[in-house]
């Protein structure tokens, strides 16, 4: 019957019709991103099949241990990447993945930055010291606050253990971002990303409304600007025909007269991409989730998806657009200017820890456009930092210290979880001085001063934006960060200068995983601020973007 079949239909379904190619696909190329995506899967396994008093453990174990492993083929991938001629910089790597993926210096060195920055974050995730042997986050979701409900749950010793395969699915979703070279990939991949991220938003276990409308701010605000992305993504389309940002970079450079078009297209993909980095107009999210949601999962957005959106938004402009970059440098340098104004000033009214650190989030978002801004490719004998390799840079150097900052925030406590008012820390730095001092040190580091990653940091990105001819940018960045000095040497101040208000901070015990955490920080903070040259060196040698 099926021959028969055969004989009358199309020729798609004879033996004679066309043969449709397999997909080539170099699978040890890709196998970071095929293993964190398997890690998450896993977890989901061990969610059905492990029982309730092991899950949490067993979550835990999965997460790190998977995102260690990832981490050394992601090593291992880079080892293997091999020199190709990209204009007037090298490039490491090609693309792969049928032209959807790229994996080249820049994003291999994304990956192992996002992977260190998850396991990071899945030790604070495992963090059950501060709760009396619980998580920080509610163990059944659906209940409603305050319900008999969330009584029950609280009694029975609920986790929701589903918080690590969510997290590391939007790990995998951040890998895949940062290495897309296709418009759709890249929509997937942002998707992938940020519906855990809303998900992981909405479960803390104190304050629970504020939490739940973080999550939904997050959410509506993030459905506008995916919308704005896909839109965008679509004029691209039209006007180059075709998804792949190699394709649209050959036809902006023989565009016609469809300028347009072409303006619009980067907009509304500029307008997806500022959104994720929190850069002003799109920032507003920004201090309310950053406040709302459960600190370890802050910390966690804070850092990996700033990290992943800005080398997206990089390969965007400098791959499919960089014939087309001064239609585009003008408004990063308006935006630059705003976001670095406006995290830097507001942050100074700000009282309540997580929502200063937000604000600073926004300020840094400003300083890291300053050195894309730039569009600085450095020279021919690599003798001067490009905006590529001091971006890296410096996302990592910031990346440690907000992780390290965040762990903090969930130690010094009262009676209703974490205490977040800045009177409160008043007196710190006697109550345990481990915990002052290694904040003070994320305080400096955040403000630029030497002898910190984040010192460094801002030279390498002043440094690429000088050579790009935005000299103005440098000396805007220079007095925002004196600014910004301001709000941050005030918290080392109320530390250890100010007397405490009544009985002074609490500090809670911090368990071993929230302690490694901060360990890992503090010594990352200052050794990449004292020895910075073999990761500078590292950063340079990744070269550009490969097409």
């Amino acid at each position: 019957m099926i021959g028969t079949l055969a004989s009358v239909l199309p020729g798609s379904l004879a033996a004679d019709g066309p043969d449709i190619p397999a997909a080539d696909l170099d699978y040890g190329q890709l196998s970071p991103l095929i293993a964190i995506a398997a890690v998450a899967m896993i977890g989901l396994v061990v969610e059905v099949v492990a029982p309730r008093r092991a899950r949490f453990v067993a979550q835990t174990v999965v997460a790190v241990l998977g995102s260690i492993i990832t981490l050394g083929l992601t090593v291992w991938v880079y080892l293997g990447l091999e020199e190709v001629p990209e204009g007037r910089w090298a490039a490491l790597g090609s693309v792969g993945g049928e032209g959807a993926v790229a994996v080249d210096g820049p994003g291999v060195l994304t990956w192992a930055m996002l992977l260190i920055f998850g396991i990071l974050s899945f030790l604070m995730f495992a963090e059950r010291s501060h709760e009396g042997g619980l998580s920080d986050f509610i163990g059944r979701a659906a209940d409603a606050p305050g319900s008999p409900g969330e009584t029950e749950a609280t009694t029975a010793r609920l986790e929701h253990t589903e918080v690590f395969p969510l997290a590391t699915f939007a790990l995998a979703g951040m890998m895949l971002f940062a290495v897309s070279n296709d418009l759709i990939t890249m929509f997937v991949a942002l998707e992938v990303l940020s519906l855990p991220l809303y998900v992981l938003c909405g479960v803390a276990r104190r304050r629970r409304l504020l939490s739940q409308e973080a999550a939904m701010k997050y959410f509506l605000l993030g459905a506008f600007s995916s919308a704005f992305f896909l839109y965008g993504a679509a004029l691209a389309y039209g006007y180059s025909g075709s998804l792949n940002l190699t394709e649209i970079n050959t036809a902006v450079s023989a565009r016609g007269d469809e300028t347009a078009i072409l303006l619009a297209a980067i907009g509304l993909l500029l307008v997806g991409l500022l959104f994720k980095v929190g850069a002003v107009p799109f920032h507003s999210w920004t201090p309310d989730v950053y406040q709302g949601a459960p600190t370890p999962v802050t910390a966690f957005m804070a850092a990996a998806t700033k990290a992943a959106a800005f080398i997206a938004m990089m390969r965007v402009l400098f791959v499919a657009f960089g014939g087309a970059s001064w239609d585009w440098r003008p408004v990063l340098w308006v935006v630059a200017v705003l976001t670095m104004l406006v995290g830097s000033i507001v942050a100074i009214s700000q009282t309540d820890v997580k929502r200063m650190l937000a604000y600073s989030s926004i300020a840094h978002a400003g300083f890291l456009t300053v050195g894309l801004s730039g569009a600085y490719l450095g020279d021919q004998e690599g003798l001067s930092i490009t905006s590529v390799s001091s971006v890296l840079f410096y996302l990592l150097a910031y990346g440690v210290a907000t992780i390290g900052a965040f762990a903090i925030v969930t130690v010094v406590r009262d009676s209703a979880g974490e205490t977040t008012h800045l009177s409160k820390w008043a007196g710190l730095g006697k109550e345990s001085p481990f915990l002052a001092g290694s904040f003070a040190v994320f305080m400096l580091s955040f403000a630029g001063i030497p002898l910190t990653a984040g010192f460094i940091g801002k030279w390498a990105v002043f440094s690429a934006a000088w050579g790009g001819g935005a000299w103005l940018l440098v000396v805007i960045g220079v007095l925002c960060s004196a600014v910004a000095a301001y709000f941050y040497v005030r918290v080392i101040v109320l530390m250890f200068f100010t007397d405490p208000v009544g009985d002074g901070p609490t500090v809670a015990v911090a368990g071993v995983t929230t302690t490694v955490v901060i360990a890992l920080a503090v010594i990352t903070t200052v050794v990449l601020g004292l020895l910075p040259g073999p990761m500078l060196d590292l950063a340079q040698n990744a070269g550009a973007f490969v097409r």
